[in-house]
């Protein structure tokens, strides 16, 4: 029998143990990362977007205290209900921020260590970078870092400690005379065999998972069109309504795109772009707003020098990239969201009327979706004057509300968590 074995087995859980609060660490602690997936969407840290920016985060409003930051981001509605200042956000940006519950205290403060640094790093004075800008700069993944190579490091003694364990024993059983067998190869080696396979286990199934998580989430998608048409210029500055163009949102499962004869309704006397502001792509290239213009007219078949000529039927449709994507398997209708619930396309799209180039704003997962229907509050009908006729059939929740029962009916208290509802 090794007496040595129970060291060894030891030493394995340590090192086993080690990695594993690494990994779950550096998940948790990686500001970079969970900004980018969680907040980039809206938030820029230097300038507004469809919220606010982030600069100097914690000397605005209750944000000092990140418990109140925690509660806010884990249910924006519930926490807005009660603080003046996150109210006046929702007025400004008439949008509520989407709750992200999964979020930690430790990941609150990995993301605002991150921002912290990235506004560090830009108000350092230009020229040679000192080491305290480089290490302001790199605060929100530092430690990260520096817990992943202590980790690595204190594995390497971990094996340097076995091996000299094995040599000494060796060397006290030679003295006295004590016959052992030839040491088995570490490639050999059960035992590291079984490390070895359970890491790379954890790390395959982690990746994987991961990476199935992510399917199909692609926010942030931006495909080049056949036309730069520009929602900035139409539906902002403009202010043509979404309905407009979108007429489906509001009578149907599809919100539609309209035809090039729909387009056609104003460009038959638009024929250039000129008192507008200057258009760039997702690149920074300028765009030509009147070569765009004549695009359109090439699927139209319009000939500005003689419009009288003009015959509707024999447009050719635009072939525009479709964006927004649901799996097959998904029921959603615009119908129901902006009609019924009089939700505004912002919500989903975004703030449509700042971009050019459309892009995908939310991720559209089951997530995303029932985390909305749980913190949503629809707009009951409570009386002839106010609320939305629509929700009149569900007496037992006017019943409940007059008799102070409940205050409020939410999308999940109608059903909106029932699978049936969203899918086939």
């Amino acid at each position: 029998m090794n007496p040595h074995k129970p060291t060894t087995k030891k030493l394995t859980l340590l090192f086993f143990f080690a990695f594993v609060f690494t990994v779950v660490h550096l998940s948790a602690q990686d500001g970079k990362a969970l900004f980018q997936q969680k907040c980039a969407v809206c938030h820029n840290i230097f300038k507004p977007m469809t919220g606010p920016e982030l600069m100097n985060l914690e000397q605005r409003g209750p944000w000092a205290d990140h418990n109140k930051l925690l509660e806010w981001i884990h249910n924006p509605a519930a926490f807005m209900a009660k603080d003046p200042y996150t109210a006046g956000l929702k007025a400004q940006y008439g949008i509520v921020m989407t709750p992200f519950p999964e979020l930690t205290l430790k990941d609150v403060d990995a993301i605002v260590s991150y921002i912290d640094g990235e506004v560090a790093a830009k108000s350092a004075p230009k020229g040679p970078t000192t080491g305290t800008a480089v290490e302001e700069k790199t605060s929100g993944s530092g430690n990260a870092v520096f817990y992943g190579v202590i980790s690595l490091i204190l594995a390497v003694i971990a094996l340097i400690l076995m091996q000299v364990n094995s040599n000494l024993k060796k060397l006290s059983d030679d003295k006295e005379g004590i016959e052992r067998p030839e040491p088995v190869p570490f490639y050999k080696n059960k035992i590291y065999i079984a490390i070895v396979a359970i890491l790379l286990f954890i790390l395959a199934g982690y990746y994987i998972t991961k990476g199935g998580i992510g399917l199909g989430r692609t926010i942030g998608y931006e495909p080049v069109q056949p036309i730069f048409y520009s929602h900035k210029v139409h539906a902002g500055i403009n202010q043509i309504n979404c309905l407009y163009c979108h007429g489906g949102a509001w009578e149907s499962k599809q919100a539609s795109i309209p035809s090039v004869n729909v387009c056609m309704n104003c460009h038959k006397s638009i024929n250039t772009y000129e008192k507008g502001p200057e258009l760039f792509d997702a690149d920074g290239k300028k765009i030509d707003g009147t070569a765009e213009i004549q695009k359109l007219y090439s699927y139209a078949g319009f000939d500005p020098n003689n419009a009288s000529s003009w015959n509707p039927s024999k447009a050719k449709p635009i072939e525009w990239v479709k964006i927004h994507n649901l799996p097959d398997h998904v029921f959603f209708s615009h119908e129901q969201h902006v009609r019924a619930g009089k939700v505004q396309c912002q919500t989903c799209h975004g703030d449509i009327t700042s971009m050019n180039e459309v892009k995908q704003f939310a991720e559209l997962s089951m997530g995303w979706c029932i985390n909305c229907h749980r913190e949503t509050k629809v707009d009951f009908n409570y009386d002839s004057t106010k609320g939305n006729k629509f929700y009149s059939i569900y007496e037992k929740f006017h019943e409940d509300i007059k008799a102070g029962k409940m205050d409020s009916v939410t999308v999940k208290d109608i059903g909106g968590l029932e699978c049936q509802k969203c899918h086939y």
